[in-house]
């Protein structure tokens, strides 16, 4: 079968499903009409390569049929081909708003299998990170969801602050954006006082640039009307389709992995998990905008609770040993290339592990067969579960809202593709 054969058979099945969903919303209008509608996937509203096949009455969606796929990169079976090692650069490039976040969940799915603890202060310097991607990403997120509906000044507010996380990121990492920091069994290098003091000056002023935004966009009355009512999902619903993250507590659901299955140091952790009901657009912005807060809340404690020592865990075997000691001891040396020629070798079993990113809950599954590579890997990708809300969110709704609920829904396609 050519590639043109494909793709028509690949439409058939699209047309095939259009026709069989149910179009009788009717309207008594001599201007009445039916039309099929494709948005993306080349459109800036669309958050990445997402195409909609919508069929409208008028301006009211019919049918929406979200097709994923035009990011797939095949990182799932590419992991098969790295050891565990060589795979902690691909999970920058998933959800790559928050790739620290997606270092030290797949991290924590492989020291789980190979039963290794980490370092106290390690999984300290984790939890910071990880909010700090967090803001990083709601940023993004409520950014662009403003200058999707016409907001633009919040948009360049927002990335005004991301700007100055990019500096401290680069610091702490030596990259902006795909830091690719976190190491099985510890950290790249460790959080010195001046990366700690850039932390504790971002923090001190990022709550009132915060509050400039909230009162930008809180009594902005278009803003609060274009999302206000506007993609629907109950919470029974949000529950079936496997959402999580905001959207799913946007639904009035409080779920949150941090409680639910703590990690890290989350259950030394005073915070509170921001709910709101009503399941829509507006009940989803409040939620990032108030974990924003939350994770403040959560870096100050970890930076006064953080304490000394090391930053790597010591299993020869199982962890690459420091640079300096490479260098210096021929124990080391040899340990150093027997993991990168051989890799790391987990007992024959299988985990999984999860944590709550920016999106939701995003998850990893490993299968070891008692080698230097996963035997099988899959990630829960909180994005391409999101997704799947589309059709409910959008169905009946006018086709000047699909813009305000994909941005509510605030996917990365380069997460729900894999």
């Amino acid at each position: 079968m050519n590639i043109e054969q494909a793709t028509e058979i690949r439409n058939q099945k699209i047309y095939a499903a259009l026709q069989s969903k149910d179009t009788s919303v009717q309207f008594d209008d001599a201007l009445e009409n039916e039309m099929v509608l494709n948005m993306g996937p080349q459109h800036p509203a669309t958050h990445g390569v997402l195409r909609l096949l919508i069929k409208l009455d008028g301006e009211t969606v019919v049918t929406c049929i979200p097709e994923l796929g035009y990011l797939h990169r095949g990182y799932e079976k590419l992991a098969e081909n790295c050891s565990y090692h060589e795979f902690i650069p691909h999970t920058d490039r998933l959800d790559y708003l928050s790739p620290l976040m997606n270092n030290t969940a797949y991290v924590l799915a492989v020291e789980k299998l190979l039963g290794i603890e980490t370092p106290r202060r390690t999984q300290f310097i984790r939890v910071i990170i990880s909010e700090l991607a967090r803001i990083s990403s709601h940023l993004l997120g409520v950014g662009a969801l403003a200058m999707d509906i016409g907001a633009l000044t919040v948009f360049t507010w927002t990335f005004r602050e991301r700007e100055k996380m990019y500096d401290l990121f680069e610091n702490l990492t030596g990259a902006r954006f795909t830091t690719s920091y976190t190491r099985i069994g510890g950290v790249a290098q460790d959080m010195n006082d001046t990366v700690k003091k850039m932390i504790s000056d971002f923090l001190d002023q990022f709550p009132e640039k915060l509050n400039e935004c909230e009162r930008m966009l809180n009594k902005n009355r278009i803003f609060v009307e274009r999302l206000d009512g506007v993609g629907i999902i109950s919470r029974e619903k949000a529950i079936a389709m496997g959402m999580s993250g905001p959207c799913l507590r946007g639904a009035g659901v409080e779920y949150d992995v941090r409680r639910a299955q703590p990690y890290l140091v989350y259950n030394e952790m005073d915070f509170e998990v921001p709910v709101f009901e009503g399941g829509d657009s507006l009940a989803r912005y409040y939620v990032r905008i108030n974990e924003m807060k939350q994770s403040v809340r959560i870096i100050r404690q970890a930076l006064e609770k953080i304490p000394a020592g090391p930053i790597h865990t010591f299993e020869p075997k199982k962890v690459f040993p420091r640079k300096e000691q490479v260098y210096t001891k021929m124990e080391e040396l040899i340990h150093d290339f027997m993991l990168v020629n051989f890799g790391t070798n987990p007992p024959v079993g299988e985990v999984y592990h999860a944590v709550e990113a920016s999106k939701g809950e995003l998850g990893f599954y490993i299968q070891s067969k008692g080698d230097g590579q996963p035997w099988r890997l899959k990630i829960r990708s909180p994005s391409f579960m999101n997704l799947q809300s589309v059709p409910i969110c959008i169905e009946g709704g006018m086709i000047s809202d699909i813009v305000a609920v994909l941005g509510s829904l605030d996917p990365v396609m380069g997460e729900a593709d894999k």
